[in-house]
């Protein structure tokens, strides 16, 4: 089984999703206590995908993420780079259009997508900002950006119970239902070393993004951040 390291070298990251790709949905629903379900369904209102718009879909997995878009009418593209997701998703709904592919580097032609968004993937992209600029590459001029990440919560006391939990109850949790719970370990540590609502609000500034804005979910355990790109 295979843990990554903080260095989120590629190959590491995408063996170690391989590894968990079987019962991924399922752990995640188990270790959020059921929040994510929540935080998919805010995320799906932040893009409002419509009919016959185009969704890039990253770090998409097994395209749970996608479905929601997907039933809007909008044509959505569930895109990552563990093939043993995508493998795992591809059973699971035949007719999405999956995609492997690097965030650093999308395998898309510019100014291709009305929206494009992440959830709970950009913090185990080696080069964050190359990907805020491919992102912005691959959208058309009036897109948009709408990014779900884990982030800081608000509350000084709960953020300090919420690091407990999350570097001692999560991976000890994740041994009960995944398949490599050592690899929940490097989620644990990725999260704490993550940048803060207004820290990642600037990088999104820095690689073109304008009207950024950001909004908190479950007290800032987990952030939404949304930028468009200029006409």
């Amino acid at each position: 089984m295979t843990r990554a390291s903080l260095n989120k070298q590629p190959h590491e990251v995408a063996s170690m999703f391989d590894d968990v790709a079987e019962r991924y949905d399922l752990t995640n629903d188990v270790l959020s206590l059921g929040q994510d379900r929540r935080w998919r369904k805010e995320v799906a209102k932040a893009v409002d995908a419509r009919p016959a718009q185009k969704v890039l879909d990253l770090a998409a997995g097994t395209a749970t993420s996608s479905l929601p878009f997907a039933r809007t009418g909008a044509y959505v593209v569930p895109c990552d780079f563990s093939t043993g997701m995508l493998q795992v998703g591809k059973r699971k709904h035949t007719w999405l259009p999956f995609t492997a592919g690097d965030a650093t580097r999308l395998p898309f032609k510019d100014d291709t997508f009305d929206a494009v968004t992440i959830s709970f993937g950009l913090r185990n992209v080696q080069d964050t900002d190359a990907a805020l600029r491919e992102m912005y590459r691959v959208t058309r001029p009036g897109g948009r950006v709408v990014i779900c990440e884990f982030s800081h919560p608000t509350w000084a006391p709960f953020r300090t119970v919420y690091t407990e939990y999350l570097m001692r109850a999560l991976p000890a949790a994740a041994r009960a239902v995944s398949s490599n719970p050592d690899a929940y370990v490097y989620l644990a540590e990725s999260i704490r070393a993550w940048p803060d609502q207004p820290a990642l609000a600037e990088r999104l500034r820095k690689a073109g993004w304008s009207k950024v804005a950001w909004r908190n979910l479950t007290g800032g355990v987990v952030a939404l951040h949304r930028g468009f790109k200029e006409s």
